[in-house]
Protein backbone atom coordinates (compact mmCIF):
# COMPACT_ATOMS: atom_id res chain seq x y z
CA UNK A 1 0.00 0.00 0.00
CA UNK A 2 1.26 3.36 -1.03
CA UNK A 3 0.08 6.42 0.58
CA UNK A 4 0.65 9.97 -0.55
CA UNK A 5 -0.23 13.51 1.56
CA UNK A 6 -0.97 16.43 -0.16
CA UNK A 7 1.84 19.26 0.18
CA UNK A 8 -0.38 21.86 -0.03
CA UNK A 9 -3.58 23.06 -2.28
CA UNK A 10 -4.18 25.21 -5.18
CA UNK A 11 -6.14 28.34 -5.31
CA UNK A 12 -7.41 28.92 -9.14
CA UNK A 13 -10.34 30.33 -10.71
CA UNK A 14 -11.99 27.08 -11.72
CA UNK A 15 -14.69 25.65 -9.53
CA UNK A 16 -16.40 23.35 -11.73
CA UNK A 17 -15.15 20.62 -14.05
CA UNK A 18 -16.15 22.27 -17.03
CA UNK A 19 -15.37 25.36 -16.17
CA UNK A 20 -11.58 24.35 -16.54
CA UNK A 21 -9.39 24.22 -19.44
CA UNK A 22 -8.29 20.78 -20.53
CA UNK A 23 -4.22 21.48 -20.89
CA UNK A 24 -2.53 24.04 -19.31
CA UNK A 25 -1.70 25.35 -23.17
CA UNK A 26 -5.43 26.09 -23.18
CA UNK A 27 -4.96 28.32 -19.94
CA UNK A 28 -2.78 30.82 -21.39
CA UNK A 29 -2.31 33.45 -18.70
CA UNK A 30 -4.84 32.20 -16.09
CA UNK A 31 -3.23 33.08 -13.09
CA UNK A 32 -3.41 30.54 -9.58
CA UNK A 33 -1.52 30.09 -6.59
CA UNK A 34 -0.20 27.29 -4.86
CA UNK A 35 -0.56 27.06 -1.05
CA UNK A 36 2.16 24.48 0.85
CA UNK A 37 0.56 23.51 4.20
CA UNK A 38 2.77 25.61 7.25
CA UNK A 39 4.52 23.25 9.93
CA UNK A 40 6.09 20.53 7.18
CA UNK A 41 9.55 22.76 7.08
CA UNK A 42 8.43 23.75 3.43
CA UNK A 43 9.93 26.81 3.85
CA UNK A 44 13.66 25.68 3.08
CA UNK A 45 11.96 23.53 0.28
CA UNK A 46 10.94 26.27 -1.90
CA UNK A 47 14.58 27.79 -1.68
CA UNK A 48 15.79 27.90 -5.17
CA UNK A 49 12.98 27.38 -6.62
CA UNK A 50 12.82 31.46 -8.20
CA UNK A 51 15.95 30.05 -10.13
CA UNK A 52 13.62 28.03 -12.48
CA UNK A 53 10.56 29.60 -15.26
CA UNK A 54 8.38 26.44 -15.29
CA UNK A 55 7.26 23.77 -12.70
CA UNK A 56 5.74 20.43 -13.27
CA UNK A 57 2.53 19.94 -10.73
CA UNK A 58 1.89 16.64 -9.56
CA UNK A 59 -1.54 16.98 -8.60
CA UNK A 60 -4.17 14.14 -7.25
CA UNK A 61 -7.92 14.57 -9.29
CA UNK A 62 -9.67 14.36 -5.82
CA UNK A 63 -12.85 14.68 -7.59
CA UNK A 64 -12.70 11.63 -10.34
CA UNK A 65 -14.64 8.37 -9.19
CA UNK A 66 -13.74 4.91 -10.90
CA UNK A 67 -11.85 4.19 -14.38
CA UNK A 68 -12.45 2.22 -17.19
CA UNK A 69 -9.87 0.40 -19.84
CA UNK A 70 -11.35 2.77 -22.77
CA UNK A 71 -12.40 6.34 -22.63
CA UNK A 72 -13.58 8.74 -25.39
CA UNK A 73 -11.34 11.80 -25.38
CA UNK A 74 -12.72 14.96 -26.25
CA UNK A 75 -11.32 15.51 -29.67
CA UNK A 76 -11.63 11.67 -30.87
CA UNK A 77 -14.31 10.28 -32.36
CA UNK A 78 -13.52 6.57 -31.05
CA UNK A 79 -12.43 5.06 -27.83
CA UNK A 80 -9.11 4.84 -26.64
CA UNK A 81 -6.59 3.42 -24.28
CA UNK A 82 -6.93 4.79 -20.92
CA UNK A 83 -3.39 4.75 -20.84
CA UNK A 84 -2.95 6.67 -24.03
CA UNK A 85 -4.96 9.44 -23.09
CA UNK A 86 -5.11 12.30 -20.12
CA UNK A 87 -8.34 11.38 -19.18
CA UNK A 88 -8.68 12.16 -15.08
CA UNK A 89 -10.29 8.84 -14.14
CA UNK A 90 -7.60 6.80 -13.45
CA UNK A 91 -6.88 3.97 -11.21
CA UNK A 92 -4.05 6.08 -9.64
CA UNK A 93 -5.93 9.76 -9.83
CA UNK A 94 -2.60 11.42 -10.16
CA UNK A 95 -2.34 14.35 -12.84
CA UNK A 96 0.71 16.79 -13.64
CA UNK A 97 0.60 19.69 -15.42
CA UNK A 98 3.53 21.93 -16.59
CA UNK A 99 3.07 25.62 -15.46
CA UNK A 100 5.02 29.01 -15.39
CA UNK A 101 6.60 30.51 -12.10
CA UNK A 102 5.91 33.62 -11.54
CA UNK A 103 7.17 34.18 -7.73
CA UNK A 104 7.66 32.61 -4.36
CA UNK A 105 6.27 34.65 -1.62
CA UNK A 106 6.37 32.40 1.84
CA UNK A 107 4.64 29.25 1.20
CA UNK A 108 2.70 30.61 -1.87
CA UNK A 109 4.17 29.86 -5.07
CA UNK A 110 2.74 32.50 -7.25
CA UNK A 111 1.86 30.71 -11.10
CA UNK A 112 -0.09 30.70 -14.50
CA UNK A 113 -0.99 28.57 -17.30
CA UNK A 114 -3.50 26.66 -14.69
CA UNK A 115 -5.82 24.06 -15.46
CA UNK A 116 -6.41 22.56 -12.38
CA UNK A 117 -9.65 22.90 -10.01
CA UNK A 118 -9.88 25.26 -7.30
CA UNK A 119 -9.08 23.56 -4.12
CA UNK A 120 -7.19 20.35 -5.47
CA UNK A 121 -4.65 18.75 -3.78
CA UNK A 122 -0.98 19.40 -4.84
CA UNK A 123 1.54 16.87 -4.24
CA UNK A 124 4.57 17.56 -5.46
CA UNK A 125 6.59 20.34 -7.24
CA UNK A 126 9.31 19.58 -9.55
CA UNK A 127 11.14 22.13 -11.83
CA UNK A 128 10.96 21.78 -15.84
CA UNK A 129 14.29 21.30 -17.18
CA UNK A 130 14.66 22.00 -20.74
CA UNK A 131 17.58 20.03 -22.14
CA UNK A 132 15.68 16.38 -20.80
CA UNK A 133 12.03 17.14 -20.40
CA UNK A 134 11.93 18.64 -23.96
CA UNK A 135 11.66 16.44 -26.84
CA UNK A 136 11.98 17.77 -29.77
CA UNK A 137 11.14 14.90 -32.18
CA UNK A 138 7.91 14.07 -29.84
CA UNK A 139 4.83 12.67 -31.88
CA UNK A 140 1.25 13.29 -31.91
CA UNK A 141 -0.10 9.74 -31.03
CA UNK A 142 -3.33 9.29 -32.26
CA UNK A 143 -3.98 12.93 -32.49
CA UNK A 144 -1.94 12.95 -35.38
CA UNK A 145 -4.44 10.31 -37.13
CA UNK A 146 -7.79 10.87 -35.37
CA UNK A 147 -7.89 14.90 -34.69
CA UNK A 148 -11.18 16.55 -34.29
CA UNK A 149 -10.83 20.12 -36.17
CA UNK A 150 -12.67 23.06 -34.32
CA UNK A 151 -16.43 24.03 -35.57
CA UNK A 152 -16.64 27.76 -36.30
CA UNK A 153 -19.08 28.97 -33.65
CA UNK A 154 -21.18 32.20 -34.45
CA UNK A 155 -24.09 33.57 -32.11
CA UNK A 156 -27.39 35.11 -33.93
CA UNK A 157 -28.32 38.42 -32.87
CA UNK A 158 -31.16 37.45 -30.53
CA UNK A 159 -28.50 34.74 -28.54
CA UNK A 160 -26.37 37.71 -28.44
CA UNK A 161 -28.66 39.84 -26.49
CA UNK A 162 -29.54 37.15 -24.16
CA UNK A 163 -25.87 36.81 -23.14
CA UNK A 164 -25.47 40.19 -22.94
CA UNK A 165 -28.69 40.49 -20.28
CA UNK A 166 -26.91 37.39 -18.17
CA UNK A 167 -23.10 38.74 -18.54
CA UNK A 168 -24.89 42.11 -16.83
CA UNK A 169 -25.87 39.51 -14.16
CA UNK A 170 -22.68 38.12 -13.27
CA UNK A 171 -23.69 35.01 -15.61
CA UNK A 172 -21.25 34.28 -18.22
CA UNK A 173 -21.68 31.73 -21.18
CA UNK A 174 -20.04 32.44 -24.23
CA UNK A 175 -16.51 31.16 -23.24
CA UNK A 176 -18.21 27.69 -22.31
CA UNK A 177 -20.53 27.58 -25.25
CA UNK A 178 -17.89 28.33 -27.98
CA UNK A 179 -15.25 25.92 -26.46
CA UNK A 180 -17.89 23.12 -26.13
CA UNK A 181 -19.44 23.38 -29.34
CA UNK A 182 -16.01 24.17 -31.21
CA UNK A 183 -15.37 20.53 -30.38
CA UNK A 184 -18.38 19.42 -32.64
CA UNK A 185 -22.12 19.10 -32.56
CA UNK A 186 -22.92 15.67 -32.10
CA UNK A 187 -23.37 13.85 -28.26
CA UNK A 188 -20.39 12.53 -26.39
CA UNK A 189 -19.59 12.12 -22.77
CA UNK A 190 -17.88 15.66 -22.48
CA UNK A 191 -20.65 17.42 -23.74
CA UNK A 192 -24.84 16.76 -22.57
CA UNK A 193 -25.93 17.49 -26.49
CA UNK A 194 -29.31 16.47 -28.07
CA UNK A 195 -29.58 16.26 -31.78
CA UNK A 196 -32.06 15.67 -34.55
CA UNK A 197 -31.41 16.70 -37.95
CA UNK A 198 -29.72 20.31 -38.01
CA UNK A 199 -30.82 21.22 -34.95
CA UNK A 200 -29.32 20.68 -31.33
CA UNK A 201 -29.99 21.79 -28.17
CA UNK A 202 -26.31 21.91 -25.81
CA UNK A 203 -26.97 21.86 -21.76
CA UNK A 204 -24.90 23.90 -20.25
CA UNK A 205 -24.93 24.18 -15.99
CA UNK A 206 -28.58 25.65 -15.60
CA UNK A 207 -28.91 27.13 -19.64
CA UNK A 208 -29.86 25.78 -22.62
CA UNK A 209 -28.61 26.79 -25.93
CA UNK A 210 -30.12 26.11 -28.95
CA UNK A 211 -28.32 26.11 -32.06
CA UNK A 212 -28.27 25.17 -35.97
CA UNK A 213 -25.94 23.41 -38.05
CA UNK A 214 -25.10 24.44 -41.42
CA UNK A 215 -21.79 22.00 -42.98
CA UNK A 216 -18.72 22.81 -40.16
CA UNK A 217 -21.05 25.75 -38.88
CA UNK A 218 -22.81 26.43 -35.75
CA UNK A 219 -25.00 29.28 -34.88
CA UNK A 220 -26.09 29.73 -31.56
CA UNK A 221 -29.52 30.91 -32.22
CA UNK A 222 -31.51 30.96 -28.80
CA UNK A 223 -30.80 30.73 -24.89
CA UNK A 224 -32.95 29.18 -22.27
CA UNK A 225 -33.47 28.55 -19.08
CA UNK A 226 -32.92 24.81 -17.85
CA UNK A 227 -35.74 24.69 -15.55
CA UNK A 228 -39.44 23.92 -16.17
CA UNK A 229 -42.65 26.20 -15.43
CA UNK A 230 -43.49 24.90 -12.19
CA UNK A 231 -40.16 24.71 -10.61
CA UNK A 232 -39.64 28.69 -11.95
CA UNK A 233 -43.40 29.71 -10.50
CA UNK A 234 -42.44 28.10 -7.02
CA UNK A 235 -38.47 28.47 -6.29
CA UNK A 236 -37.48 31.36 -4.59
CA UNK A 237 -33.88 31.02 -5.65
CA UNK A 238 -34.90 31.19 -9.58
CA UNK A 239 -35.27 35.21 -9.86
CA UNK A 240 -32.95 35.01 -12.47
CA UNK A 241 -34.42 32.68 -14.64
CA UNK A 242 -37.64 34.14 -14.48
CA UNK A 243 -36.39 37.59 -15.04
CA UNK A 244 -34.58 35.92 -17.79
CA UNK A 245 -37.73 34.47 -19.32
CA UNK A 246 -39.98 37.43 -18.52
CA UNK A 247 -37.18 39.61 -20.75
CA UNK A 248 -37.24 37.45 -24.13
CA UNK A 249 -40.73 35.88 -23.44
CA UNK A 250 -41.71 33.70 -27.03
Amino acid sequence: MIAFEPIGVAHTPWTEKRQAPRQPAAARGVRATIELFAGKGYEDALANLEEWSHLWVLFAFDRSRGWSPKVLPPRSRVKKGLFATRAPHRPNPIGMSLVRLRSVEGLVVHVEDVDLLDGTPVLDLKPYVKYTDFAGDAGDGWLAVDPVAPWAVSFSVGARAELAFLAARGVELEDELRAALALGPEPHAYRRIKRTGDRGLLALKEWRAEFVVRERRIQIVRIRTGWRARELATRADLRLHRDFEAEFSR
